[in-house]
């Protein structure tokens, strides 16, 4: 059983209070408001735990820095290749493909992560 530390809580509080899936140094920007001590490896530190203990989820998306969200339901993502931003997608996971592709090849699949990528509303805008 992990200790709770107000560090720890803190890093949860931003990350429950975003749908922006922030980097490690943008949750530290953002613990630090909150606890002006702490420091870069804490929060990373910290990250890690949480992530080990399943509270929190790590986003590993191609060509981006790693971003971290709060583990809710299963759900798949969006990149904007122009601004950088990750939307949740409120889509059913197809949870069907896990057993195809372990079927056909003899994989034990634990689960996919499928990113959908192109231009989010405001980068589609034309420029003013």
């Amino acid at each position: 059983m992990r200790r709770e530390t107000k560090q720890r809580q803190a890093i949860l509080r931003v990350l429950r209070n975003t749908r922006a899936h922030p980097t490690a140094d943008e949750i530290y920007e953002e613990v630090k408001k909150e606890i002006p001590n702490i420091s870069k490896g804490t929060v990373y530190r910290n990250l890690q735990v949480l992530q080990e203990d399943g509270s929190i989820a790590v986003l590993n998306l191609n060509g981006t820095l790693s971003r971290f969200e709060v583990k809710r339901h299963s759900h798949y993502h969006f990149r904007c290749e122009r601004c950088g931003q990750v939307f949740d997608l409120d889509e059913p996971v197809n949870n069907e493909i896990d057993k195809k592709v372990a079927e056909r090849t003899g994989f034990k699949i634990s689960h996919h992560q499928t990113e959908f990528r192109g231009l989010c509303k405001e980068c589609q805008q034309p420029s003013k």
